[in-house]
C-alpha cells in the first residue's frame, strides 16, 4: 500500500525510533507515541523534516484509556490504520527467579504483556472492519530461548509471542496479519540497563555467532518488510534477528 498510516508505540528510543524513521523514509504517514513529551516533539520535528505527515501523542500503554485515545486520534486524523508496531517495553528487574516479587512481576508484565494486549485490542478494533492491516509486535530471543537472570523478561516476551499467534489466528479471516520480531542483543539503552556493566554486555555479545550487537536500524528494516505487502503470506510467525543465536 502506498503511503500507509503507521502507528508505533514506544517510538521515542531504540528500535521504535529507528522504525519510525524507516517508515518515514518509505513515505509512510507516521504516528508515534511514548511517555515523554520533549522526546516526542523532537522526533516529531525530525519526521516532519523528512517531508512526511506525522503526529505525536503522549500515551502509556499500561492504561487502556491512553491506548484507546491514541488509536482513535490516529483514525480521526488519517481516516484509517494500516500498520501498527507494538514496541513499548521494559527490561524489568534482571535477576534470578528467587529474587523476583509480585511488584517486579507487575512492573514487567504490565508494560510488556498488558501493553501489547491493549494495543492489539484497539488496533484490531479498527483493522478488522477495514479488512486489512498488519501488526508487528516486538519480542526477544529470550522469549523462546529463556535465559539465566532474565526470568521475568523472558516470560513476558514468551507471552507476547503467544498473544501474537492467537491474534493472528483470530484476525486471518479478516485479511489482517499479526507477526512478531524477536531481536537478539541490540545496541540500545534497554540493553545497557539490562546488562548493567560493560563486562556483562561483552559476555552477552560473545554468545552471538556474528560476534557483534545488532543495530536498531537493522531491526527496523525487518519490521518495515513484515508490515508491507511483500510479506503478505506471513502471519502468526516469529522472525528472529539475532546474529545466529537461535541457530545454535
Amino acid at each position: 500500500m502506498e503511503n500507509p498510516i503507521v502507528l508505533i508505540t514506544g517510538a521515542l528510543t531504540g528500535i521504535g525510533r529507528a522504525a519510525a524513521l524507516a517508515f518515514a523514509k518509505d513515505g509512510a504517514r507516521v504516528v508515534i507515541s511514548g511517555r515523554r513529551d520533549e522526546a516526542g516533539q523532537k522526533l516529531l520535528a525530525e519526521l516532519r523534516h523528512t517531508g512526511v505527515e506525522a503526529e505525536f501523542w503522549r500515551a502509556d500503554v499500561r492504561h487502556e484509556e491512553d491506548v484507546r485515545d491514541f488509536v482513535d486520534k490516529t483514525v480521526a486524523r488519517f481516516g484509517r490504520l494500516d500498520v501498527a508496531v507494538n514496541n513499548a517495553g521494559t527490561e524489568g528487574k534482571p535477576g534470578s527467579v528467587t529474587e523476583q516479587t509480585a511488584e517486579s512481576y507487575a512492573a514487567t508484565f504490565d508494560t510488556n504483556v498488558l501493553g501489547t494486549l491493549l494495543s492489539m485490542k484497539h488496533e484490531l478494533r479498527v483493522m478488522l472492519p477495514q479488512r486489512h492491516g498488519s501488526i508487528v509486535n516486538i519480542s526477544s530471543t529470550y522469549g523462546h530461548l529463556g535465559g539465566a537472570g532474565a526470568s521475568l523478561y523472558a516470560a513476558s516476551k514468551h507471552a507476547v509471542e503467544g498473544l501474537t499467534r492467537s491474534a493472528a489466528l483470530e484476525a486471518a479471516e479478516f485479511g489482517v496479519r499479526v507477526n512478531v520480531v524477536a531481536p537478539g542483543p541490540i545496541d540500545t539503552a534497554l540493553l545497557n540497563r539490562f546488562t548493567g556493566t560493560a563486562e556483562r554486555k561483552a559476555d552477552l555479545v560473545a554468545g552471538v555467532p556474528l560476534q557483534r550487537m545488532g543495530r536498531p536500524e537493522e531491526i527496523a528494516q525487518l519490521i518495515v518488510f513484515l508490515a508491507s505487502d511483500k510479506a503478505s503470506f506471513s502471519t502468526g510467525a516469529t522472525f528472529a534477528a539475532d546474529g545466529g543465536k537461535t541457530a545454535r
